[in-house]
């Protein structure tokens, strides 16, 4: 049978919380695959924000969704912008609402590896994730360190972690040991 892969645990996370007409984020759009399954999860009454600096990933996302979803254009709402901006984006009558916050952190695979989420931004945004985020919520890290940049952000999320008062909040590592030491892994949170 085998484990599930980093990026399938995340999404049984997100299926144990998001149930149809919640609101989601896709806070690093990249090629869709997270935004469409969080479209699927809250389905038409629902709402999925998404957030990215390229316009190569909305693009991607897009295609993604006419293919796969066709009818989730209009519960998919896209932002060409940093996702630290993601608190401004969202209505506010959803703030302290949101069910998930979906984060795929490195960079837009089949693009420029230069263009990457960094920490000055990404810290920000889970700042803004957990403010927007409802009691029971969850917010899903994957992180990749082995691209230059990426052990410095993976570094300083872990350090950001590892100081979320226990009272609040719960965080759990996801991570295969016996692979590369670059191979990508999970953080966890979820609002108490």
């Amino acid at each position: 049978m085998g484990f599930v892969s980093v990026l399938g645990y995340a999404h049984q996370l997100i299926g144990q919380r998001v149930q149809p007409g919640d609101t989601a984020i896709d806070a690093t759009l990249g090629n869709g695959v997270d935004t469409v399954f969080l479209a699927k999860l809250v389905g038409r009454r629902g709402r999925v924000y998404g957030f990215d600096i390229q316009q190569q990933a909305l693009d991607q996302t897009k295609m993604r969704l006419e293919k796969e979803l066709p009818d989730a254009s209009s519960s998919v709402h896209m932002s060409l912008c940093s996702h630290a901006l993601m608190e401004t984006a969202v209505p506010e009558d959803r703030h302290g609402k949101v069910a998930a916050v979906t984060f795929n952190l490195g960079y837009l695979p089949g693009a420029d590896p230069v263009t990457i989420t960094k920490q000055e931004s990404t810290l920000p945004a889970l700042e803004a994730a957990l403010r927007l985020l409802r009691k029971g919520g969850i917010v899903t890290i994957v992180l990749y360190s082995g691209h230059d940049g990426g052990s410095e952000e993976a570094a300083a999320v872990e350090a950001w972690a590892q100081h979320l008062p226990l009272a609040a909040y719960q965080v759990l590592r996801y991570q295969f040991m016996n692979t590369s030491a670059h191979a990508p892994y999970l953080l966890a949170l979820e609002k108490r």
